[in-house]
């Protein structure tokens, strides 16, 4: 079963469907990583609440590397304000961390049995 859902219904009776139709042997994993990824999307979501600044961009900006912060800035504040990597650093600098924030979603048993599978199967 997937612990945390997508917010679009659409989105979770896709991940429905294809947990159904995946192996036995992999449906664990697929359960866990349908979990993560739909937190990580409630994350990225959730930046909304926290309006970034266009200080925010210069210092975000400042801590890429010089190709792609060229890249950004050149394609303005505007367009990346949904730009992942962005809402991230916007979140972190209003204290929500992306781990600690899926952490509390999935719980943390789960959470560390997705990394330990991960990882896993990294190796």
């Amino acid at each position: 079963m997937i612990k945390v859902k997508h917010p679009l219904p659409k989105c979770n009776k896709s991940q429905e469907d294809m947990l159904a139709q995946s192996p036995e042997t992999e449906r664990r994993f697929q359960e866990l990583f349908f979990s993560y990824g739909n937190a990580v999307y409630r994350y990225h979501q959730e930046a909304a609440a926290h309006e970034p600044t266009h200080q925010d961009f210069e210092e975000w900006l400042e801590g890429l590397p010089q190709n792609v912060s060229r890249d950004m800035a050149a394609k303005g504040f505007e367009w990346c304000r949904t730009v992942l990597s962005f809402t991230r650093y916007v979140q972190e600098k209003n204290d929500v961390g992306q781990e600690e924030y899926v952490r509390g979603l999935m719980g943390e048993e789960e959470f560390e049995e997705y990394k330990a599978m991960r990882e896993e199967s990294a190796k």
